[in-house]
């Protein structure tokens, strides 16, 4: 077995700023092609939500999402990028998995309202993710106002996945 070798120890990495700007853009890229599809597609899973409030939390994150793609707009414009809207991610495939379960329990409210907040959590806590450390290289971008719109991103992404979360502990242990 070969030994990896320790020549890139915290400190020791160095960032030149094209290649921080590329992995930045490139990843901003699949945050936006998939919300891009959840925009497309929100408005339809709110019509097979069954719980009002589920259906509610969806359009208000349909809002959300909106909001998002018009920072990230602002991003691409300040770093004089385009979108590559062919950058898909898992993060869509989630979005189509859970097209799928809607239409497995598609007679079963009950459970079709459980898949629907079950993968808008896992989409949103993605996002999070995927945020968070374009937030931190925003840092290395030195750039104050992109590191605060992908801040502010992140920031609803992580109410969005709170307020699903509380509405499915609603809806299971209602009575």
């Amino acid at each position: 077995m070969e030994k990896r070798s320790n020549q890139f120890k915290p400190g020791n990495v160095i960032f030149g700023p094209e290649k921080l700007r590329a992995y930045f853009v490139n990843n901003l890229n699949k945050i936006y092609a998939a919300k891009k599809h959840l925009v497309k597609h929100l408005p339809e899973i709110a019509e097979e939500a069954h719980f009002v409030d589920l259906r509610s939390a969806i359009l208000e994150t349909l809002e959300d999402v909106e909001r998002q793609l018009a920072r990230m707009d602002i991003i691409y414009a300040m770093l004089d990028a385009d979108q590559d809207e062919g950058a898909f991610s898992g993060l869509a495939g989630l979005i189509d998995d859970a097209f799928e379960d809607i239409r497995l329990h598609s007679k079963d409210p009950e459970l079709r309202d459980l898949a629907i907040a079950y993968y808008l959590q896992n989409v949103e806590s993605m996002e999070m993710a995927s945020f968070q450390v374009l937030e931190m290289a925003a840092v290395k971008l030195e750039n104050r106002q992109i590191k605060q719109l992908i801040k502010e991103n992140y920031d609803e992404a992580k109410a969005d996945r709170t307020l699903l979360l509380l509405i499915t502990a609603k809806y299971i242990t209602a009575k």
